[in-house]
C-alpha cells in the first residue's frame, strides 16, 4: 500500500498547475520521520475502522449496504473538498472512463464488499492477512505476463506466503478452523487489491492520486447504486441504537457509519497522500505491513477476537512474505507498489 516521493514519466499531464507546484516544492525536502508518522498513523486508523465495521455488521448492516455508504459518503466528501479547493481537477476525458470504471468497480467496491464478507466470517486481523498478500501476486504478476525480471526473493516471499496461510487456517484442524467463505472472500479481495495497485499504476500517469481516487470512489458509488438500489434501503434503521461492546455502553447506528466514512476512509486517505512525497513506495508498503497488527489489537482489545499462537505465528509468516515480495522487482523495473493511494478497503 505504498506511495513515492518520485514520479512517474508524464505524471503530472493533465494535473493542474498549483497542484504540480506543490509537488516540485514538497519532492525538494522530503521528510522521512514525517512520511512515518503518516504511513503509521493511516495504518492505524484503519485497523481501527476494521473493529467499527465488524460493530456495524453485527448490527445488521450487510456488506453491500456498508460497502455502498462507505464509497458514496467518501465520494461526495471527495468531490466537494476538490469543487471547492481544486475544481479544475475534476475535469475528465473520454478516454479516462473505461479506466476509471475499472479502478473503481474492481478496485475499491469490490475489494470494500469483499473484504466486509471476510471481517462477518473471520477475524479482522486474520482477514487483513490474507488481504494483504496482494502484493505477491503483482509480483508473480509482472513476472507471468509482463515477463519483467524479478530476484530470487519472489519465490521465498511465495513459499513464506503460502506456509503461513497455512499455519493462519489451521488446516489440520479438520480442514481448518477457519469459515471456508470468508478465506475465499478475502483471497479475492487480494485479486481485487492487486488489481487496484495495478491499474492504478497507469492511471497516476495522467492523473494524480487525490483526483484518481475521487473518482474511483464515485464510479464505486455509482456501480452501488445500481448493484444494491438506494430505494431499498430502509435509512430508518440508522438511528437505532446498537451495542458497541463496551459494557453497557450504545451508539446511534449512524455514527458508526459516520466514523467509517470519515476516520475510516477520508482522514486515513488524506495521511497516505500527506506520505507520498516523504517516503519511497517499497518503504511505505512494508510500514503499512502494520495495519493487520494493529487490527488484531485493536479487535482484541475492543470485541475480544483472540488468535491463537499458530495464527499469530502464521500472520508474522506471512508478512515476512509479503515484506520481501515488496522488494521482488528487479531495480531496473517500476517500483511494485505504484505511486497509488490505499484503496481505503480495510
Amino acid at each position: 500500500m505504498g506511495s513515492s516521493r518520485s514520479t512517474a514519466p508524464g505524471w503530472e499531464v493533465g494535473v493542474s498547475e498549483l497542484y504540480a507546484r506543490y509537488r516540485a516544492a514538497v519532492s525538494r525536502s522530503p521528510r522521512p520521520a514525517l512520511g512515518y508518522v503518516f504511513t503509521l498513523a493511516s495504518a492505524g486508523l484503519f485497523g481501527i475502522n476494521g473493529t467499527v465495521s465488524t460493530l456495524a455488521l453485527e448490527a445488521g448492516i450487510p456488506p453491500t449496504r456498508l460497502t455502498a455508504l462507505r464509497c458514496t459518503g467518501a465520494a461526495l466528501v471527495l468531490v466537494v473538498a476538490l469543487a471547492a479547493l481544486s475544481p479544475s481537477r475534476l475535469r475528465v476525458r473520454r478516454r479516462e472512463l473505461p479506466l476509471l470504471a475499472v479502478f473503481g468497480v474492481v478496485g475499491v467496491a469490490l475489494t470494500q464488499f469483499l473484504y466486509y464478507v471476510a471481517i462477518g466470517r473471520l477475524p479482522v486481523g486474520i482477514a487483513l492477512v490474507f488481504e494483504m498478500t496482494a502484493p505477491v501476486f503483482i509480483a508473480l504478476y509482472v513476472w507471468l505476463v509482463r515477463r519483467e525480471a524479478v530476484r530470487s526473493l519472489l519465490w521465498v516471499a511465495l513459499l513464506l506466503s503460502l506456509s503461513g496461510l497455512v499455519l493462519v487456517a489451521q488446516v489440520w484442524q479438520g480442514g481448518g478452523s477457519l469459515d471456508a467463505v470468508g478465506v475465499a472472500a478475502a483471497l479475492a479481495a487480494a485479486l481485487c487489491l492487486a488489481t487496484y495497485y495495478l491499474v492504478g499504476e497507469r492511471g497516476t500517469v495522467g492523473r494524480d492520486p487525490v483526483t484518481l481516487t475521487c473518482w474511483s470512489f464515485v464510479a464505486a458509488a455509482l456501480f452501488w447504486a445500481v448493484a444494491a438500489p438506494w430505494w431499498a434501503f430502509d435509512a430508518g434503521v440508522l438511528a437505532e441504537s446498537v451495542p458497541v461492546s463496551l459494557g453497557e455502553v450504545t451508539a446511534p447506528l449512524w455514527l458508526l457509519v459516520a466514523w467509517i466514512v470519515v476516520l475510516g476512509a477520508v482522514a486515513p486517505f488524506w495521511l497516505s497522500i500527506a506520505a507520498l512525497p516523504h517516503l519511497p513506495p517499497t518503504t511505505a508498503g512494508l510500514v503499512a505491513t502494520v495495519e493487520p497488527v494493529f487490527a488484531s489489537v485493536v479487535a482484541w482489545l475492543w470485541v475480544e477476537q483472540v488468535l491463537t499462537g499458530w495464527q499469530v505465528a502464521g500472520g508474522v509468516v506471512v508478512l515476512t512474505g509479503i515484506a520481501l515480495a515488496q522488494t521482488a522487482r528487479a531495480a531496473s523495473a517500476a517500483p511494485l507498489m505504484p505511486e497509488t493511494p490505499v484503496p481505503l478497503s480495510s
